[in-house]
Order: C-alpha cells, then sequence, then structure tokens
C-alpha cells in the first residue's frame, strides 16, 4: 500500500545486527499522523521496543535515527537529523540532534529513519545506498579516530557518501560519548556514540539519489522563498552568519549568565580573549552551513602560532567555550580549539566533558581531592594543560579518565567527601551553559526536560532579552512585564510550556534552533502554513492541533523516564543554583524559586502535583491510553 503523505519517504530501516538482517517497512499514516517526524517517531517507537529498566548497554537498547517531513527540502535549515536511544549517562531518555548532511541524504536514499537492534560480534559499519543496505566489516576502522573513518570509508565507497561515525571515546563506552558527521557536527549529548560503541557499530554512510516530492510545488516553493528572506534580513540571522554562536559570550557576560568557575558565578573577566568579535579577527578562515541554510553559523578557526598552532577546526560553538573555557577559568582559545578538536576526533560531548572537569577542578581547589587523585595533574583553575590532558585520558578511559568517562555524578559518588555538591546536574546531565539565577525560565527547564539538564527543549529568550513585542504576542499584554522579566518566576511556566510544546513539534519537522529561537524567525503559525502543503495532510494546518502533538510528544518521553523511575524529586536543579546567592554581576543576590514554578508546571501539563506524572485525564486526552494503563498496571498511577 503507497504511503499517503507526500514530503516523507515512506518507509524505514530495522536493522538487527545480532542477527545480521535488514528489513524495509513501510511508514503508517497513523505514525505520521500523530507524531509528524524526527524526535516524534523516535518517542512513539522508542517507547514501544525499548523495555522499561534495561540496561543501557545491552542488546535490548535500540538506536533511533531519523529526519523529517521537511528534510531534503528547500525550506531553510532543515538539514538536521535526530538519534535518541535509552541515554548510557543518565538512564533515562536519550535524543541528540546534529546538523550537517546525513538527514537529507538519508531521504534521499528512501528512508525517513533507521532502527538498529541488537549487537554485533565485531565491529561492522552500515551501508545504505539507495535500495541496497549491507552491514559491512569494520575491523579495518575500529580503534581509528572520525576523522580517519570518514577518510578511510570514503575510500572505500562513493566520494558524496555521508558518514556518522564513533571515536575511540564511544568504542571505550565513554558514557558521553558523541557521533561525528562532516567531521565536526555532533550529535553530542546523552552519550548515544558510547550506544554505538556497545553495539559495535563503527559507523553509518549513506548514499541517496531519489527525490521527495512535495503536495502543492509552487506554494511550497513560494513559502520556502519568503521563509529564506526573511533569514537573509534578519538581524540576529546576519550576526550568527557573521560569528556564529561564540556571539552568545558577549551577550552572556553582559546579563552575568556567562558560567566561570564550575556555574560559581556569571562573570568571566577576560570574556574579552573569547569574544566572538576576538574570534573572527585572530582565527577566523572560513564559513560553512549545513544544509539549505542561509544562516551558516559555522565558522572554521585555526591557530597559527604556539604550542597549538596548525589546528584545524570547525568551531567552537559557545557552549564549547563556555565548557573549556569560561567555565574552567580558562581564556586561551587555541588551547580550546584544540580541546574541541580532540572532542570532535574522539566523538565527545563537549559539554559533558568540560563540565566534568570543571567539576573536578573544583573539588581540587576544594582540597576534596588532591594530585596523587589525578594522576599527578595540577588541577588549577585555567591551566589549559591539564584539560587537555584529562580529555586523552576520558576518550582512553586512562588513569583518572577511567572514573570521569562515568560522568560528574558518579564520578562525584565514587570520590565522596562533599563532591557531589560540585557535581552540577539535572538527572546526571551536565548542566549547560544558562543560569537559572539570572534566566528564571531555563532554570525551570532544565529542571524538567526530558533528558536532564537541557537548554534546546526550551530555551526562553524573550524574557532573557526583553522583547515584549513578541512576549505580548505570545502569551498577552496582560502577562507583561513580568513575562520579560528574567528574575521573577511569575509566568514561567506558561512560557516553558508553551516553548517545549512548539520545540517539540519543531524537532519533529526537523527545524534548525536558530531560526525558531531569539526572537523567532519562524514559529508555529509558518509551520501550520509549510507542514499541510509539504505533506497534503490538512490537519497539519491548524495550530492547535499541532500543538496537541507537541504536548503529546512531550508527555510521551515524560511515560519512558516515569517508567524509569523519575518523579518531581529528580526535576530539580544544583544546590548552587537554589541556595548560593548569584555573587556579582546584575543578578547579584539572585536565587531560583523552583518549587512555585514547578507547582504552576504541573497543574499546565496536567501532571499530578506529588509525583510529577501524568494524571491519567491527561494522558487519555492525548490519546495515550496504553501508556496510562502500563503506569497504572506499574503503580505509578491511582488504580481507580
Amino acid at each position: 500500500m503507497k504511503f499517503p503523505y507526500k514530503g516523507y519517504a515512506g518507509q524505514f530501516l530495522r536493522v538487527n545486527l545480532t542477527e545480521k538482517t535488514v528489513k524495509k517497512r513501510l511508514l503508517t499514516k497513523k505514525l505520521a499522523r500523530g507524531y509528524v517526524g524526527g524526535s516524534g517517531f523516535a518517542a512513539r517507537i522508542l517507547y514501544d521496543e525499548i523495555k522499561p529498566r534495561i540496561d543501557p548497554f545491552s542488546p535490548e537498547n535500540k538506536l533511533f535515527v531519523g529526519t523529517g517531513p521537511l528534510t531534503g527540502t528547500f525550506w531553510p535549515s532543515t538539514g538536521r537529523y535526530v538519534f535518541a536511544a535509552k541515554s548510557p549517562l543518565t538512564g533515562i531518555w536519550g535524543e541528540s540532534h546534529s546538523g550537517g548532511h546525513l538527514g537529507p541524504e538519508l531521504k534521499y536514499a528512501g528512508y525517513d529513519a533507521v532502527l538498529i537492534e541488537g549487537r554485533a560480534e565485531k565491529p561492522v559499519y552500515l551501508k545504505i545506498e539507495n535500495e541496497e543496505v549491507e552491514i559491512r566489516d569494520a575491523s579495518h576502522v575500529w580503534g581509528k579516530d572520525t576523522h580517519e573513518t570518514t577518510r578511510i570509508l570514503h575510500e572505500d565507497l562513493d566520494k558524496g557518501a555521508q558518514i556518522a561515525c564513533i571515536g575511540p571515546a564511544g568504542e571505550n563506552l565513554v558514557r558521553y560519548a558523541s557521533i561525528i558527521t562532516n567531521l565536526f557536527r555532533a550529535a553530542g549529548r546523552t552519550g548515544l556514540g558510547a550506544v554505538m560503541g556497545y553495539k559495535k557499530l563503527k559507523a553509518i554512510a549513506v548514499r541517496g539519489n531519489s527525490p521527495i516530492e512535495v503536495a502543492d510545488f509552487d506554494k511550497f516553493m513560494e513559502l520556502s522563498e519568503e521563509a529564506h528572506w526573511r533569514v537573509l534580513n534578519h538581524p540576529q540571522a546576519k550576526e550568527m552568519s557573521l560569528y556564529g554562536t561564540p556571539l552568545l559570550v558577549g551577550y552572556k557576560q553582559a546579563i552575568g549568565e556567562l558560567p566561570a568557575k564550575n556555574h560559581l558565578t556569571g562573570i568571566f573577566p577576560r570574556a574579552e580573549a573569547l569574544s566572538a568579535e576576538t574570534i573572527r579577527k585572530n582565527y577566523w578562515v572560513k564559513t560553512r552551513s549545513c544544509f539549505a541554510c542561509r544562516t551558516m553559523c559555522k565558522k572554521v578557526n585555526t591557530v597559527k602560532k604556539g604550542p597549538y598552532a596548525e589546528t584545524l577546526c570547525e568551531g567552537p560553538e559557545y557552549e564549547t567555550i563556555m565548557a573549556f573555557g569560561t567555565n574552567c577559568y580558562n581564556a586561551d582559545f587555541p588551547s580550546i580549539l584544540y580541546a574541541n578538536l580532540l572532542c570532535d576526533k574522539y566523538g565527545l560531548d563537549t559539554i559533558s566533558t568540560g563540565c566534568t572537569i570543571a567539576f573536578l577542578m573544583e573539588c581540587y581547589e576544594n582540597k576534596v581531592i588532591g594530585k596523587r587523585d589525578v594522576d599527578g595533574i595540577d588541577l588549577s583553575w585555567g591551566n589549559s594543560d591539564a584539560i587537555i590532558a584529562l580529555i586523552h585520558k576520558i576518550a582512553k578511559r586512562e588513569g583518572i579518565g577511567n572514573l570521569l568517562a562515568e560522568g560528574s555524578y558518579q564520578t562525584a559518588k565514587k570520590i565522596g567527601k562533599g563532591a557531589e555538591r560540585y557535581a552540577l546536574h539535572v538527572k546526571k546531565l551536565e548542566v549547560s551553559g544558562q543560569d537559572g539565577r539570572t534566566h528564571r525560565s531555563i532554570g525551570l527547564s532544565h529542571a524538567t526536560a526530558s533528558r536532564g539538564a537541557d537548554h534546546l527543549r526550551s530555551l526562553v529568550t524573550v524574557d532573557q532579552l526583553g522583547y515584549e513585542e513578541v512576549a505580548e504576542k505570545r502569551w498577552g499584554a496582560d502577562k507583561l512585564p513580568e513575562v520579560c522579566n528574567p528574575y521573577t518566576e511569575k509566568w514561567k511556566a506558561l512560557v516553558v510550556k508553551t516553548t517545549e510544546d512548539v520545540y517539540a513539534l519543531r524537532d519533529c519537522i526537523i527545524q534548525c534552533w536558530y531560526c525558531v529561537s531569539w526572537p523567532p524567525i519562524l514559529w508555529i503559525e509558518d509551520f501550520a502554513k509549510i507542514l499541510p502543503v509539504a505533506t497534503g495532510e490538512p490537519s497539519f494546518s491548524k495550530i492547535d492541533e499541532l500543538l496537541v502533538i507537541g504536548n503529546r510528544i512531550v508527555n510521551l518521553e515524560r511515560c519512558f523516564n516515569a517508567r524509569e523511575g523519575i518523579t518531581r524529586k529528580d526535576d530539580t536543579l544544583p544546590k548552587r543554583f537554589l541556595e548560593e546567592p548569584m555573587p556579582e554581576g546584575p543578578g547579584k543576590g539572585q536565587v531560583v524559586n523552583l518549587k512555585v514554578m514547578l507547582d504552576e508546571y504541573y497543574a499546565l501539563r496536567g501532571w499530578d502535583p506529588e509525583t510529577g506524572i501524568p494524571k491519567l485525564e491527561t494522558l487519555e486526552k492525548l490519546g495515550l491510553h496504553r501508556e496510562a494503563s502500563e503506569l497504572r498496571d506499574m503503580g505509578k498511577l491511582p488504580k481507580n
């Protein structure tokens, strides 16, 4: 039976590495209508197929690779793709996105998604070339870094093949190992590279040449061209095109939210050395872009002299500058660029790697650990040599790196002696480069997001940057000025909930974050215009129905986590944000009053105020009847 919607390839691959089988399955209208694509498909499929309480390092864990209905089309900034599995770092919902060109190539090969299950006996890679799909031997690239692996596989295959691969960190089961595509694009968070490593899946190589059809070509092109012009003429998109995400260093410093010394403060005295202007002037080489993107935020930088001379790398992004720079009190940009390159080659998430190192540095400063405990390394703040040494050790699981490879939560438990206070994580995922003390909505976002301390599931910016016109249009004039006041908890539950639902839909399409951010170039109204034109599904034109889909996905991921034991007690923040007032800057004296925001958030979501688990009527209203029954049978919902 032919798949009824346009925009999709209409089928997905099921690859069993244990049985060495590849099966092609038709996409169903029910799945597309209820979950759109990308993250929605991942949530639906993995909830159904991953049993509760399995070990992430087991054949029962499954890795999803997926695209959206706009992937590979002319609509701007839709070159992204999603990986998902049960996270080996957190033990709950694991999801990570990446840009580049692999997603469109997968659609051109004729597949909306790939589901990988089981475990190979020896290293393999998956070759997808249109109808031809093979599980091939990868012993010749096992042990190689991601750059070497990509080069060798390109010699084996078509030069135009798009390759996603892991490096030694994934092979060594570092719990925050990443998956790398196009040499420098990382699906970094939650350790999905380690899932590939456990499965002995070294790489996925894709080549395709099938066209993607849309329902109304002329209207689709009209809307797409108009959207591209909006991107090209948007002031902040232009700024991103010039500087990339390092421009956030200056923004964050100005509002006192640039993490320094393991989030001890939000001011970094030498921020100018890491500013976008300094990087552009002294290190920039060229600009690169993901598929169909006019923002062109990817910057290639190089070092011309000093100990890191000849380092050439795409990046670093703001989060990497934060992780290896300001948060470790390191102002040496060449060392940060080199750290970025090492992480790309080893296949390491820069956020978890850098923040775990910053955690260890604070333990060292407070004499919780000493030199003997860390292989004789001087972990004084700002020691760039120590940062580089620890990256090597983590990727190879050597010495202290073997412990750090477990993440800051497990490392702190092992160290004891009060180290837990310095491990800044939510649900075991290290906190990224934001601070709820100066930006209340991000505090709530970090606490409630399905994968842990997450800045991409609901990064509200209208409050942080004071965009009252946008806030008024979205939530009403009666909620001003509190919505745009970053230091008050009032209305933050509402803005976070709304943004989460829209972002969930964004990650189904899959639309790049930078077009749906600060302030948005594209928003839910634009999705309601383009989706029916692309797919031919008329209900996608209704904003209310699209928001229901986003809400459904948020609740389904919550159900996934509830089966793993996540409750309200886990929706919290490190004590640093709750109990230690910001010591300086515009937010001096501020802490996060999380309880009031959580109470309001749960009420808006229809979640139980005591447990944080979706109520029976909430799940049934969203069509999640089986999930409600399962949670009830597990004793997580009332029997009546």
